[in-house]
C-alpha cells in the first residue's frame, strides 16, 4: 500500500468520523425538540382528562395551553440573554433540565393553579433551547449546509406531531393524563444526557464571542424585525386553519370523529416532509424559499376553504398546509442567521417567541371569523390573508436589500489619498 493510498484512507475515515460526530450531535438537539414539540401539543389531546380530573371546566382547562405559549414568548428571549456568555452546550442540557423538571410538576400537580405554573415553566426553555440549538446546528456545518442543519434539529419537533402527540394522548387516555407528562419527562432527562454526550463541549471556529449589545443592536434592524414579522404571519395562518381542523372536518367535512387522529397524522407528515425540504431549498436560496412557502400555504389554505365538503380533496391539501408552514421554519431561520451575521442567538430565540405569539394571533382570527358566523371554513380564509400579509412583508425586505445593493454599487469609489508636493528648498 501507497504513501498516497494510505493519507487518501486516512482523509476518508476521518471524514466519515466527522459526519458521524456530527449526525449524533444533531440527533441529540432533534430529541429535544422532540420532547419540546410532544408536550406543546399533547395538552389538546388530553384536555378533557385534565378538566375532568381537576374538576374545571374544558374552556379553563384550555387556559394551561395559553399558559404554555405565554412561558415561550417571555422564556426566549431572557433566557437567552441570561445565557449568552456561558458554553453552548451546558445551556443546552440546562434548558432541557429546567424543561424536564416543569413537566415532573405538572404530572404531580396538585391542582389547577400548580398545574398553571408547571406549564409556565415547562414553556420557558422552548425558544431558547431551539434558538440556541439552530445556532449550535448552524456552526458545525459549512455555511452551504446550514439550512439542512437547522432543518434536522426542528425534524424533531415536526415527528412529535407525528408520534409524540398521538402516543402520549394514548399514554394518558389509558392510564391517567399524569403519565403522559412522566412520559416526557422521561424523553427530557434522556435528551439531557444526549446534549452532554453528543454535541460538542467547545464552539466551532465560525461561532464568534457573543455579546449582548451586540445582540440587541441586531435587534434593531429593519430586515431582521421584517423576518420576524414574517414568521408571525406565516406561522399565523396556520394555527388559523389548525387550530379548528378537528370541528370544520366533521362539522363541515363530514369525516367522523374517529377520523381525526389519522387526519392530524397526514397534516404531521405534511409537517415532516416540509421540515426536511425546507432545508434542503434554504441551502439553495433562503429567499426563494421563503417566498414560494408563503404563496404556496396561502394558495393551499384557499384552496382547502372551498374543499372542505370533499375529504378527498381536503386530505392532501391539508397534507400541503402541513408541507408548507414547516417548510418556512428553516426557510426563515436560515435567512435571519445570514441577517443577523455575527450576533444570531437572540434572534434566533426571538423567532420562536414569534411562533408562538402567531399560534395565539392565528386562533384568536380564525375564532373570530367563525364567531361572526362566517363559518368554520372561513378559518382557512383567514389564515391566508395573514400569510398575504407576511408575503407583502417578505416582498418588502427583499426590495430594501435590492435598494441596498444598488446604492453601494453605485457609490463613489473613495479618494486615493493625493501625495504631497514635493519639498522645495
Amino acid at each position: 500500500m501507497t504513501e498516497a493510498t494510505e493519507a487518501t484512507e486516512a482523509t476518508e475515515a476521518a471524514r466519515t468520523a466527522e459526519h458521524g460526530a456530527l449526525g449524533r450531535a444533531l440527533l441529540a438537539l432533534a430529541l429535544g425538540g422532540f420532547g419540546i414539540g410532544t408536550t406543546e401539543f399533547v395538552m389538546m389531546g388530553v384536555l378533557p382528562e385534565v378538566a375532568g380530573d381537576l374538576r374545571v371546566s374544558v374552556p379553563s382547562a384550555g387556559h394551561l395551553i395559553s399558559m404554555y405559549a405565554l412561558g415561550v414568548v417571555v422564556g426566549a428571549p431572557l433566557l437567552t440573554a441570561a445565557t449568552m456568555r456561558l458554553p453552548r452546550r451546558r445551556v443546552l442540557a440546562g434548558l432541557m433540565a429546567l424543561f424536564t423538571a416543569g413537566n415532573l410538576l405538572s404530572a404531580v400537580a396538585p391542582g389547577y393553579v400548580t398545574l398553571m405554573l408547571a406549564r409556565l415553566l415547562s414553556g420557558l426553555p422552548h425558544g431558547a433551547f431551539f434558538g440556541v440549538g439552530a445556532v449550535v446546528a448552524a456552526s458545525l456545518v459549512e455555511p452551504a449546509r446550514r439550512g439542512r442543519a437547522v432543518s434536522m434539529m426542528f425534524l424533531g419537533l415536526t415527528v412529535a406531531n407525528v408520534v409524540g402527540v398521538p402516543g402520549g394522548t394514548l399514554v394518558g387516555q389509558l392510564f391517567g393524563w399524569r403519565w403522559t407528562f412522566v412520559l416526557v419527562a422521561a424523553i427530557g432527562a434522556v435528551a439531557v444526557a444526549a446534549v452532554l454526550a453528543l454535541v460538542p463541549a467547545r464552539p466551532s471556529a465560525a461561532e464568534a464571542a457573543p455579546s449582548l449589545r451586540t445582540e440587541l443592536r441586531v435587534l434593531r434592524r429593519p430586515q431582521v424585525l421584517l423576518s420576524m414579522g414574517v414568521i408571525v404571519l406565516g406561522f399565523g395562518g396556520l394555527f388559523a386553519c389548525y387550530s379548528y381542523v378537528a370541528p370544520m372536518m366533521t362539522q363541515e367535512g363530514g369525516l367522523p370523529a374517529g377520523a381525526i387522529t389519522p387526519l392530524l397524522v397526514v397534516v404531521g407528515l405534511g409537517m415532516t416532509a416540509g421540515s426536511l425540504l425546507g432545508g434542503r431549498f434554504a441551502d439553495r436560496d433562503a429567499t426563494r424559499t421563503t417566498i414560494a412557502c408563503l404563496a404556496g400555504l396561502a394558495v393551499a389554505l384557499v384552496a382547502l376553504a372551498a374543499a372542505v365538503p370533499v375529504p378527498w380533496l381536503a386530505v392532501p391539501l391539508l397534507f400541503a398546509v402541513g408541507l408548507f408552514s414547516l417548510a418556512l421554519g428553516p426557510a426563515v431561520q436560515t435567512r435571519l442567521l445570514e441577517q443577523a451575521g455575527d450576533a444570531p442567538a437572540l434572534v434566533s430565540s426571538g423567532l420562536h417567541s414569534g411562533a408562538n405569539l402567531a399560534n395565539s394571533i392565528g386562533a384568536w382570527l380564525g375564532g373570530l371569523v367563525i364567531a361572526a358566523g362566517l363559518g368554520l371554513r372561513a378559518a382557512n380564509l383567514a389564515g391566508a390573508a395573514l400569510v398575504a400579509a407576511g408575503l407583502s412583508l417578505l416582498l418588502t425586505g427583499v426590495a430594501l436589500e435590492a435598494r441596498g445593493r444598488r446604492r453601494r454599487a453605485t457609490a463613489p469609489a473613495p479618494a486615493l489619498d493625493r501625495p504631497e508636493p514635493a519639498h522645495r528648498s
